[in-house]
């Protein structure tokens, strides 16, 4: 009896693997039960047995992946709580790029063709999983800018630097699959990106509030914090 259940297990993980790979490559409605069970090695009556239909497969094909890449890249990067906010913000920008750069993350793959094709199967559970890493990185935020910023602003400047994340990394990881000749790569390795995105960052917010506090204490309404406001900050 045992036996049986980790043999049950074993092709459930196995489906997962697969379907994470196959839905990433070619979308929902371009997949099929007979590839995905190829590819895992199992019964093409698998899917069924252990999901119950292709439509849960593909949400906890996805959750699988996402799961994974927690595991392999922590959203804090391994930093400790009690770390200066500048460490914690590098920590964060850094595991999000390594993950975005690892061809393994099959559920970034996948969002994309989501994306390009929607069926609507995802967006709860993408809601729910990607929720708690936006909180911790909108605190980091939130801390940086100090007590006195707008959640307008702490949401404007986790935008920017998410931005900022993304962008090259995403170009970088789509263009190995375009034709040659393919766009340029990273100018840099990922470490040295996530430096320059988390100094150029900290300068960022570092202007808006002082720029916050120059108009205060003054009254004055400037669109740009004067040039005396910017000092090293990492």
């Amino acid at each position: 009896m045992r036996k049986q259940r980790k043999d049950a297990q074993d092709t459930r993980q196995r489906l997962l693997a697969a379907a994470a790979e196959v839905f990433a490559q070619k979308g929902f409605w371009e997949a099929t039960h007979a590839e995905i069970c190829e590819k895992a090695q199992a019964n093409t009556a698998a899917v069924n047995y252990h999901f119950g239909s292709k439509e849960n497969l593909y949400v906890e094909a996805w959750k699988h992946s996402f799961e994974e890449s927690i595991n392999a890249y922590p959203p804090d990067g391994g930093v400790s709580p009690d770390a200066p906010v500048r460490e914690r913000l590098y920590a964060r920008i850094l595991s999000l790029m390594q993950c975005i750069a690892d061809p393994q993350t099959h559920h970034i793959d996948l969002v994309r063709k989501e994306m390009a094709n929607p069926t609507g199967l995802l967006m709860e559970t993408m809601k729910k999983a990607i929720e708690p890493i936006e909180r911790g990185f909108r605190a980091i935020v939130r801390e940086l800018l100090g007590d006195g910023a707008s959640e307008q602003q702490v949401g404007l400047c986790q935008m920017s630097i998410m931005t900022q994340c993304f962008d090259p990394m995403m170009r970088s990881r789509f263009a190995k699959t375009m034709p040659k000749p393919r766009p340029p790569g990273l100018p840099c390795s990922v470490e040295e990106l996530a430096r320059h995105i988390t100094q150029f960052s900290l300068a960022g917010i570092r202007g808006i509030r002082e720029g916050a506090r120059k108009e205060k204490r003054d009254g004055e309404a400037g669109m740009f914090p004067n040039e005396g406001d910017y000092e090293r900050v990492m």
